[in-house]
């Protein structure tokens, strides 16, 4: 579909056709939960701008999601950016994949580990990743982690965090992060080669 402005046209796709359903499905794998919280989807805007430094706007994905009512189309260039968060070049890249059997169950992106959401408080994780970093991180609830011990990292103990997932080969994106209550910024840890181990340790 062609939307004419007075200065542009602007390409969209229905939400619900197939291969938009499927980016859904994948990006909700390399994310490691569906979200279904305005906190889920800001989230997953700030892992996107880690990965790619492109930003989308929380009203355009809870749309897509159908978390709020709005329009039945997205933007193509929405769906070029979510293309790119699961390895695709771009949503013709992407669409061209899924022709060829190449989608979510095959995606790179599915790997093992931790998911925010299978936690209960007071359990702890220790991840490692290149060169020689090590972390344990307590659950406290809400997403949020405290840095209980740090090896090589820069990460130090009382640091707290949010994140939503922990997966052996891909890098740790932490949101929020509280230099032991200073300033809260975003990181990324093991972004080359990602993580090396996850372990659940209580």
């Amino acid at each position: 579909m062609y939307l004419c402005t007075r200065f542009q046209i602007i390409i969209q796709m229905n939400k619900n056709a197939p291969e938009v359903i499927q980016l859904r499905k994948d990006v909700e794998a390399r994310f490691g939960t569906r979200p279904a919280t305005p906190a889920d989807f800001e989230s997953l805007i700030a892992q996107i701008w880690l990965c790619l430094h492109e930003n989308l706007a929380l009203s355009t994905l809870e749309r897509l999601w159908g978390y709020v009512e709005g329009a039945n189309n997205t933007r193509l260039s929405t769906l070029n950016i979510l293309s790119r968060y699961v390895g695709s070049r771009d949503w013709n890249d992407y669409t061209n994949h899924l022709k060829e059997g190449e989608h979510g169950s095959s995606n790179p992106f599915i790997a093992e580990g931790i998911h925010t959401k299978d936690l209960q408080p007071g359990q702890s994780i220790e991840v490692t990743w290149l060169p020689n970093r090590r972390c344990v991180f307590r659950y406290l609830g809400d997403m949020r982690f405290e840095v209980v011990e740090s090896v090589n990292s820069k990460l130090s103990e009382g640091d707290t965090f949010v994140s939503t997932f922990f997966l052996t080969g891909q890098p740790l994106f932490i949101d929020q992060l509280v230099l032991t209550g200073h300033t809260t910024v975003s990181y990324v840890a093991g972004n080359n080669g990602g993580l090396q181990s996850v372990t659940l340790l209580t």
